[in-house]
């Protein structure tokens, strides 16, 4: 039974109602509002940018050898599932626990509790909304362009989200400075490791430019 799709779920993060205009303006301290997750500063505003999920998808083409039109984003706000495989039987496999980062490194340490289907009232999902998270889209850029550009995307992103953290742009200028310095970044079609790390360097400072 083959694997014919890869779906990634997304909390849709603080902002997942909030109006466009609202979001670019939104500040640290609210981006830093997490419905579920407890992480750190840079992963928390990556998740409400929705980067972190344009992150996983270029993760996921790569460590399953998946075309990135056969995997697809689905907010979840109730982060139980956290991703699901389709197989060429229509058949879905889902994996599922409680929003805590901890889990997965102290699963066995955790015992007996475990997830309680009970307490669930419902599992929604939603498709998500490109243009208020455009960063969600430039993931699907990247990897349309090849070689390295998702170096790029990821070099020109530490530099926005660290330039957000300590308000010198707004939040919504963390998408469009990426996407601005994967314009600005020629792609190496077959780049070698060290010009990989060439290519992080450039988009670091052409992004620190912008």
């Amino acid at each position: 039974n083959t694997p014919t799709r890869l779906i990634l779920t997304a909390s849709g993060g603080p902002f997942r109602t909030w109006k466009k205009e609202d979001i670019y303006n939104a500040r640290p301290e609210q981006a830093l509002k997490h419905p579920n997750w407890s992480m750190g500063r840079k992963i928390t505003v990556d998740s409400a940018s929705m980067m972190n999920k344009a992150l996983e998808v270029i993760e996921a083409r790569w460590l399953f050898d998946m075309p990135a039109e056969k995997i697809d984003v689905l907010i979840h706000p109730q982060s139980v599932i956290h991703s699901m495989v389709e197989y060429a039987d229509g058949a879905v496999m889902a994996q599922l626990g409680t929003p805590d980062m901890r889990l997965p490194i102290l699963y066995a340490m955790s015992w007996p509790e475990r997830l309680d289907f009970t307490q669930m009232n419902a599992l929604t999902f939603e498709q998500p909304d490109n243009d208020r998270f455009p960063g969600l889209r430039l993931a699907y850029d990247a990897l349309a362009a090849g070689g390295s550009m998702s170096a790029v995307l990821n070099g020109a992103n530490e530099v926005a989200v660290d330039a957000f953290l300590h308000e010198k742009i707004p939040f919504g200028a963390i998408a469009r400075l990426v996407e601005e310095t994967m314009q600005a970044v020629p792609v190496i079609a077959h780049p070698t490791l060290e010009q990989v790390f060439e290519c992080d360097r450039a988009a670091r400072q052409k992004a620190a430019a912008l």
